[in-house]
């Protein structure tokens, strides 16, 4: 089936654009969460992979398919111990992490089910988020986070200093991460994490296991 209104890569979300970079060409991929399948598009498209995909919502499986992606629907908490060991070269989840019930769980399975897993999420460390919450009192409502806190799907919140907290626990090495901005300006993993978690409005991690 043809694929539709595929997206140029300059036109991805900011976190999307530096997952396709770490992705090396011709990999097996899976994208938990997937939503629309912007991101298989590209990567089928302009890096040649074995993409798969995994989404809560009918509505957008049935889109993704429409546009000729191989995508289910799934639970990241529920479905993703159905994967064998070592079944893709890389397990993504993106801006998906906090909505999950079992954060540990989820990122234990993507590093089992994926030689690397690739995880993005917004940064609640950020300079605005620690504002808001020092003047204001309150949870805080920004362009990164807009849903009030009794309509947030977000049910673990985190900093970069909690996520690299959890990667040390589940015993995965970081490869590569990125802090950015709102139109993609990047932090490097040689920049001082403290850096990364006041300025980063979002972050992006790659993950390796370390044995």
């Amino acid at each position: 089936m043809p694929h539709q209104h595929r997206p140029a890569a300059a036109t991805l979300r900011p976190d999307h654009q530096l997952i396709a970079e770490m992705v090396t060409t011709g990999a097996r991929v899976i994208d938990v969460g997937c939503g629309d399948g912007a991101l298989l598009d590209v990567l089928a498209r302009d890096k040649a992979v074995d993409a798969r995909g995994i989404e809560l919502s009918r509505e957008k499986v049935n889109a993704c398919v429409a546009r000729g992606l191989s995508v289910i629907q799934g639970d990241a908490d529920r479905d993703l111990s159905d994967y064998p060991d070592d079944a893709f070269d890389y397990a993504i989840l993106s801006l998906t992490i906090q909505a999950t019930r079992h954060p540990k769980t989820v990122l234990e399975n993507l590093l089992r089910i994926g030689r690397r897993a690739i995880v993005s999420f917004p940064n609640f460390g950020h300079w605005k988020i620690r504002k808001g919450l020092l003047i204001g009192g309150r949870m805080p409502v920004t362009e990164n986070l807009p849903e009030s806190w009794y309509d947030t799907p977000n049910a673990h919140l985190c900093t970069i200093y909690d996520f690299a907290d959890l990667v040390k626990l589940v015993d995965a090495e970081v490869e590569d991460a990125f802090s950015f901005n709102a139109r993609g300006k990047r932090l490097g993993i040689k920049q001082s994490i403290w850096l990364q978690n006041l300025l980063g409005e979002k972050a992006v991690f790659l993950l390796k296991r370390k044995h």
